[in-house]
């Protein structure tokens, strides 16, 4: 019974936050962290409760930090997509914010549905003091830029 709640508000939560994350980056970076958040929730919970709150804190997290990077981090993180080896950490700090990020990029991987390369990313964030953890996806699109999902 617990699964068959579990899809549902997945979708649901999915959809729902798609729908805000067009342009904006704060939006992409909550629909992100949604998902995460809640694989995350149901791995280590095992139940709908756990899905849900993980999601929430993971759309909590993700939408800081996408509201939080501007173009200097966009671009360093875009690099780390298209050039980190996989599992290794790559670091920086913007010196106009004074943020600071480490990226551990994951193997790329075809998309089952569109069959353009994808990659997810730990994002580890220190923004006004505070560290924060997300996980990111991101694709190529038509013109071979990478996207966050």
């Amino acid at each position: 019974m617990k699964y068959n709640l579990f899809i549902p508000v997945i979708l649901s939560l999915t959809l729902l936050l798609s729908s805000c994350a067009g342009p904006n980056k704060a939006g992409m970076g909550a629909a992100g962290g949604a998902a995460g958040g809640a694989l995350i929730g149901q791995a280590i919970g095992h139940n709908t409760e756990a899905t849900l709150i993980g999601a929430a804190i993971g759309s909590m997290l993700g939408y800081m930090l996408g509201n939080e990077m501007d173009k200097y981090d966009r671009e360093q993180l875009n690099h780390v997509y298209e050039r980190g080896v996989s599992g290794q950490s790559n670091s920086w700090h913007n010196p106009d914010t004074g943020n600071q990020y480490r990226v551990t990029p994951q193997p790329a991987y075809s998309n089952p549905v569109t069959n353009r390369p994808c990659r997810q990313a730990k994002i580890k964030a220190v923004i006004d003091g505070k560290t924060q953890t997300t996980y990111t996806t991101a694709c190529r699109d038509n013109n071979g830029n990478w996207q966050l999902q």
